[in-house]
C-alpha cells in the first residue's frame, strides 16, 4: 500500500528553524517529554476503518507508542492534559497550556474523510517552549492505511527533532516457533515493526530457517527443509508464491539479498566443504567467492555492494572475516576472546553487528568493519541473529530463555533501551525491511 504525500492547501512551507533537538549521540539521560493529543477532525465522518475522531485516537496512540519506543521520547500521559485540540488549536495552539504540563515538544494534527472513501492526515510538530513550528506535512491514504500514515508522521517527527531518518514505517519478517524442542514447528510471519498487522507466510509444514527482505521489500528469501532437503527459496508477499533458487549440487542455506537486489549470495555444502557464492537472479549465473576449508557462512553485503563480511572456522573457531564482493582480499577481523558469527552490515555503513560466544552465554555486539571498537550492547543468556533498523540505530535480535520461551527483542546502539516486541507465539531470527515507499 502506498501512502501519497500532500501539499495542504494550508501551504505547508518549510518552518522556521527552531532549536528544540534531540541530541542522540551524546547519551541520552532524561528522554525528551512530548505532548501527543487525538488529533482533530472537523466533523466525524463514517470511514471503513471507523470515525474520523476515532481515527484521530488511534493515530495519536501509534505516533505516542513509536516515540516511547524509541527510547528518546516520553509521551505525556494524556489524564495530565489541561487542555483539548479542536481543528483551530492545530495550526495555532494554545502553547501556555501545554508548557504547564512541562511538555518540551507538541505532536497534533488532522484526519478528514475523503470523497473517494480515503482520508487525509494532516502531521504537525511544535516547539512548545519557543513556539516554531518544527514542521508539518501531509498524507493521503485509504482508511485501512491509516496506521502506516501515524507511523510516517512519527518518523517525520523523530527525523526532525534527531536529524536522523526515521525507522517505524517498515516491516519485520521473522520465524514464528512453536511445539516441543524435539519437535518444534516454525513458520514464516511478517508484521510491523511494531507487531500490529501480523500474519503467517507459511503453514508450518515444512522447517524454514533465516528469512531476509528484498530490496523491493515484496521478495523475501529464505531456507526450506522442503522435501528434507535444505535449499534456498525465495516467496513473493501479495501472491504468496514460493520457488526454490534452484537445483544445485550440495545443500544451500543462509542467503542474503545484494544491495541493489540483483544477486543473492548463500552457503554451499559441496564435497564436505562450505563456501559463499553468488546467484545473478536474471542470468541465473552461479559464482563461487571462497574456496579455503572449512565452513564459510552468514554472508552480509556492505549497504554500498562493495564489500561482503562473513564468518568462517578456517582458523580452527568461528570468526568474522571480510571481502571483497568478488571474493578478493579475504582477511579476519574478528579477535579476543570466545567465537564470533552472524555478522550483518549496518545500513549506514559504519558498523557491523554480530553475535559473540563466550563463557556460556551468547550477545549482540557491534564492531567496525576493520574489527575494531568492538563493544556487546546486550547481557542476556541467549541473545542472537542481529538485525539492523532501516537506519541503523536499533537492533533487533532473538533471546532465549534457559529452557524457556524464544522471543524478539531490540536494543540501541547505546546498548540501554532494550525492548520486547510483541508476537502471537515464539520468535526468532527477525529480518527488519527498509522503509516501505
Amino acid at each position: 500500500m502506498r501512502i501519497s504525500l500532500l501539499a495542504l492547501a494550508l501551504a505547508l512551507s518549510a518552518p522556521a528553524a527552531a532549536q528544540l533537538r534531540v541530541d542522540i549521540n551524546s547519551g541520552i539521560s532524561q528522554p525528551l517529554p512530548i505532548a501527543v493529543p487525538a488529533f482533530a477532525t472537523a466533523a466525524a465522518a463514517p470511514t471503513e476503518a471507523g470515525s474520523t475522531a476515532e481515527l484521530g485516537s488511534r493515530i495519536a496512540d501509534v505516533i505516542a507508542n513509536d516515540l516511547k519506543s524509541s527510547g528518546l521520547f516520553r509521551p505525556i500521559d494524556r489524564a495530565a492534559y489541561t487542555t483539548t485540540v479542536a481543528m483551530p488549536d492545530v495550526t495555532r495552539p494554545q502553547f501556555a497550556s501545554w508548557r504547564t504540563i512541562a511538555a518540551q515538544a507538541l505532536v497534533t494534527g488532522t484526519v478528514a474523510a475523503n470523497a473517494d472513501g480515503g482520508i487525509t492526515v494532516g502531521c504537525y510538530a511544535y516547539d512548545v517552549f519557543s513556539g516554531d513550528e518544527l514542521t508539518r506535512q501531509g498524507f493521503v491514504t485509504t482508511a485501512a492505511g491509516w496506521r502506516r500514515a501515524a507511523h510516517k508522521c512519527a518518523d517525520l517527527v523523530y527525523s526532525r527533532l534527531t536529524g536522523e531518518s526515521g525507522y517505524f514505517d517498515s516491516r519485520v519478517v521473522y520465524i514464528s516457533e512453536t511445539g516441543p524442542r524435539s519437535r518444534r514447528i516454525k513458520r514464516l510471519a511478517v508484521m510491523d515493526q511494531d507487531g500490529a498487522g501480523h500474519r503467517f507466510l507459511t503453514s508450518g509444514q515444512n522447517l524454514v530457517l533465516t528469512p531476509r527482505f528484498a530490496p523491493n521489500q515484496q521478495t523475501i528469501t529464505y531456507m526450506s527443509y522442503e522435501g528434507n532437503r535444505p535449499k534456498v527459496w525465495l516467496y513473493t508477499l501479495g501472491t504468496g508464491r514460493q520457488q526454490a533458487i534452484g537445483e544445485f549440487q550440495g545443500m544451500s542455506f543462509a542467503p542474503r539479498f545484494s544491495p541493489d537486489g540483483s544477486n543473492l549470495i548463500f552457503s554451499m555444502a559441496v564435497g564436505g566443504n562450505t563456501d559463499i557464492y553468488r546467484l545473478n537472479l536474471s542470468s541465473r549465473q552461479l559464482t563461487r567467492l571462497t574456496t579455503q576449508a572449512g565452513i564459510d557462512t552468514s554472508p552480509s553485503y556492505s549497504p554500498d555492494g562493495s564489500r561482503i563480511v562473513f564468518e568462517s572456522d578456517r582458523g580452527g573457531t568461528q570468526q568474522l572475516y571480510v571481502m571483497g564482493a568478488d571474493g578478493a582480499g579475504q582477511q579476519r577481523i574478528s579477535f579476543g576472546d570466545g567465537r564470533a558469527a552472524s555478522p550483518v552490515w549496518s545500513p549506514r555503513g559504519d558498523l557491523i553487528a554480530f553475535t559473540r560466544f563466550g563463557a556460556g552465554r551468547f550477545n549482540v555486539g557491534v564492531m567496525r568493519p576493520d574489527g575494531s571498537g568492538e563493544r556487546l550492547l546486550t547481557n542476556g543468556y541467549q541473545d542472537e541473529g542481529a538485525t539492523w533498523s532501516p537506519n541503523g540505530r536499533v537492533i533487533m535480535f532473538f533471546r532465549s530463555a534457559r529452557g524457556g520461551p524464544v522471543k524478539l527483542w531490540s536494543v540501541d546502539l547505546s546498548g540501554q533501551n532494550e525492548r520486547r516486541l510483541p508476537t502471537p507465539l515464539d520468535g526468532s531470527d527477525p529480518a527488519w525491511s527498509p522503509l516501505l515507499p
